[in-house]
């Protein structure tokens, strides 16, 4: 599975952990940024090429990191084909790819130890869409309403 990873200033260093991590695990990891620490960056600029790489399927799946990983995940949403929550917990990691296919985790760097950190990807990245009837009848009400109100002025 190819994995994409970005961070801001705020997330530099969990990212950078995370990144050896994932090659540690087999991973094949595409860093999209921050490639050096530089604390006037801004994250919609960060997460926009990983939000990119996911739509266009370049990348199976992504994680975001900021500060509180509020940004990132308010930035990840304005982009058609992705599906971003802040997650902060091991349940809602796969519960959101086994329910709505969440292809896109955001993650508070200075808000979460970084063990906790690694839990959670573990546990978004080792999980299966189910694609039963009731889940993909959500996920395509979400999809029409993406489709319709990404192309509004």
């Amino acid at each position: 599975m190819k994995i994409g990873i970005a961070a801001d200033h705020a997330g530099f260093e969990i990212k950078q952990a995370l990144v050896k991590l994932l090659h540690d695990a087999g991973y094949d990891v595409k860093d999209y940024g921050a490639h050096e620490f530089n604390a006037i960056d801004d994250y919609p600029d960060i997460v926009l090429p990983l939000g990119e790489a996911i739509a266009k399927g370049e990348v199976s799946r992504g994680i975001a990191v900021c500060g509180s990983g509020v940004g990132v995940s308010v930035a990840a949403n304005k982009i058609q084909g992705v599906r971003a929550a802040l997650i902060t917990e091991t349940y809602s990691a796969h519960q959101g790819v086994e329910h709505d296919d969440m292809n896109l985790i955001c993650i508070g760097g200075r808000v979460l130890g970084q063990s906790l950190i690694w839990d959670i990807v573990r546990a978004f990245l080792d999980a299966k869409y189910d694609g039963g009837e009731r889940f993909q009848r959500r996920l395509d009400k979400v999809i029409a309403l993406e489709k319709a109100n990404f192309n509004k002025p």
